[in-house]
């Protein structure tokens, strides 16, 4: 049974980042769908670990006027499939080099499990102060293994720089359970890119096609938004112009 709430109007597009990353790894595709009168939001992903992160998320969606047309990038894919389920006005769901987990799986369980991914190899601990008195966990992916894991299509440059900004994110990422899935309920588009070497390829393929999302395959590093932005630009609009043409009906 679907949990949406059928809202007339043209969706808003909310794209939100995955983890070492912020919401300016979508630049190039945000400049697109403006160009294209489309409304967009790119909220802030905190990191801290799936639930915690569901949770934000779920207040934000909240306090957006709908439909939504929900877009997560790797990590964020566990973050939007959870916090869309009980959002009524979230009408579809777009995952881009993203995980797409079901019900009680475990990101730090699965991702070992893909052939393609050499991430969780370069992947380096740091403490840090939760305020709580003890101290947690949180990784950032090796600079000097950047280029390779996450970002192979683009120039080391901006590799470079990529990894000198990038955001860590909490072990609690990876060891929190997903929770119940809006993929079960909600239309699902997917960009799977083919040189994903973080996430992994067959992994987020695998996951896109349990999910019943329509899969567009892009030759691209993992973070295709930045390289690819106009084929995952494309498959965006796919999303928004289906739930616009089902609001119109």
């Amino acid at each position: 049974m679907s949990h949406v709430t059928e809202i007339p109007g043209q969706p808003t597009v909310v794209l939100v980042h995955g983890a070492f990353a912020d919401g300016s790894s979508w630049n190039g595709v945000i400049e697109r769908l403006q160009a294209k009168g489309m409304s967009v939001t790119a909220p802030a992903n905190p990191l801290r670990g799936l639930s915690a992160d569901s949770a934000y998320l779920e207040g934000v969606l909240g306090q957006l006027d709908g439909p939504l047309v929900v877009v997560g990038h790797s990590y964020a894919g566990a973050v939007i499939s959870n916090a869309a389920k009980n959002a009524s006005n979230v009408v579809s769901l777009v995952f881009v080099a993203a995980f797409a987990p079901d019900e009680g799986e475990v990101l730090g369980q699965v991702t070992p499990t893909s052939n393609d991914s050499i991430l969780m190899p370069a992947l380096v601990a740091h403490e840090y102060v939760t305020g709580r008195g003890a101290p947690a966990v949180e990784f950032v992916v090796d600079p000097a293994k950047f280029h390779e894991t996450f970002a192979a299509d683009l120039p080391p440059q901006t590799a470079a720089v990529m990894a000198a900004t990038q955001r860590p994110v909490a072990d609690a990422a990876f060891s929190d359970p997903a929770t119940a899935p809006a993929w079960k309920d909600r239309p699902s588009w997917a960009v799977v890119a083919t040189g994903d070497r973080a996430a992994g390829a067959d992994l987020t393929r695998s996951m896109a096609q349990r999910a019943g999302a329509r899969i567009t395959e892009v030759a691209g590093s993992h973070v295709v938004m930045v390289s690819q932005p106009e084929a995952v630009t494309e498959v965006i609009v796919q999303a928004v112009e289906a739930a616009s043409a089902v609001a119109v009906g």
